[in-house]
């Protein structure tokens, strides 16, 4: 299978203008970032010219902003990095590769000029730095990009993921090294500003791990005082109790600060028969962001789906479906809440 992705998104490639340049979108996560930095690295090598854009707080990469911000520009196509598993051109027109391991919201196949590349039904799926490592390598020797892809898979799925990419990274990066570094690429986004900037700037001019912790290059005093401020709210929030509604934990918060994943988190592994829902207030005005963790053996996509206020649209219900979440307007919160038997 890891030849096929890489082998399918070289094949896909060869349909870019390769006197414009590759529009890299991607999530302002480790994972997200991580696959950024592979993708923009290894076009890179491969002869094609690329910018990365980060699709951060409240944004689709596929919205009619994101849209309008292209249609301007001279790009050839787009590469589409961990931002949800859908079959749809950003542009008519221009070649669009999805890459992506989340749960599919619709059909995801490939058509026309849109290649999809969905790691879900691998076992055990994989994170989307992971299969950027793919494509990377199949357009180019990127041994030396692996740390990047370990940052993706440390920060998604922790450092006992079974890959064997994670493995013989650790044995060359070490995996307190690895972890460190996902630590403080993951903050800058949970920040009440959300610059991610300083996060991604590091992982394109930083060689490994340690070359990033080391203060060489610009922007790591911004990383660790993003983190200090994240660590800040967090602690904050888990002084919140939480109100049991039959099945669910509902922690409600007020913070600027992407804090509530982390909550619900917390609250799972203390909660071990709930369904745990972290709900920030504070996060984007207008818009409740709630996050939805459980240790029971329940599809929360599917769950959330059954619970869906009539206004839900593509922020509510994705991700995986032992950790989904999403945003809600303020009315339709108030639906969902009803309708989970919090009101």
């Amino acid at each position: 299978m890891a030849m096929d992705t890489g082998e399918t998104f070289k094949a896909a490639l060869a349909g870019f203008d390769p006197g414009r340049p590759v529009a890299v979108l991607c999530h302002n996560d480790a994972d997200g970032l991580s696959a950024g930095a592979l993708f923009k690295r290894a076009l890179g090598r491969a002869g094609h010219d690329a910018v990365v854009r980060v699709v951060g707080r409240g944004e689709s990469a596929w919205s009619e902003e994101i849209r309008a911000e292209f249609a301007g520009r001279e790009v050839s196509g787009f590469v589409v990095g961990d931002l949800g598993t859908r079959a749809e051109a950003v542009l008519p027109g221009l070649p669009t590769v999805v890459v992506d391991h989340h749960v599919p919201r619709r059909a995801a196949e490939s058509f026309g000029d849109v290649t999809v590349l969905s790691g879900y039904a691998e076992d055990p799926v994989p994170t989307t730095s992971l299969m950027a490592y793919r494509c990377a390598s199949a357009l180019a020797p990127s041994d030396d990009l692996l740390w990047l892809c370990a940052v993706g898979l440390v920060g998604d799925l922790g450092d006992k993921a079974p890959f064997p990419e994670l493995a013989a990274a650790k044995k060359l990066y070490t995996a307190t090294a690895i972890r460190d570094a996902v630590s403080l690429i993951n903050a800058p986004r949970r920040t009440a500003t959300g610059d991610y900037g300083p996060a991604l700037d590091l992982l394109l001019a930083a060689d490994s791990p340690k070359d990033l912790l080391s203060g060489r290059h610009p922007g790591l005093d911004a990383l660790h005082a993003a983190r200090e401020e994240v660590k800040a709210a967090t602690e904050a929030a888990k002084k919140i109790a939480p109100r049991m509604f039959g099945d669910f934990a509902l922690i409600e918060m007020d913070s600027g600060c992407q804090i509530h994943p982390l909550i619900a988190q917390t609250w799972r592994m203390r909660l071990k028969d709930k369904v745990v829902l972290a709900a920030n207030h504070g996060y984007r005005v207008g818009w409740v962001h709630f996050a939805a963790r459980t240790a029971l053996p329940r599809n929360l996509i599917a769950l959330l789906r059954e619970v869906a206020p009539p206004g839900a649209d593509d922020n509510y219900g994705g991700g995986h479906e032992q950790a989904s979440g999403g945003a809600l307007r303020l009315d339709d919160w108030a639906v969902f809440l009803r309708n989970i038997g919090a009101a």
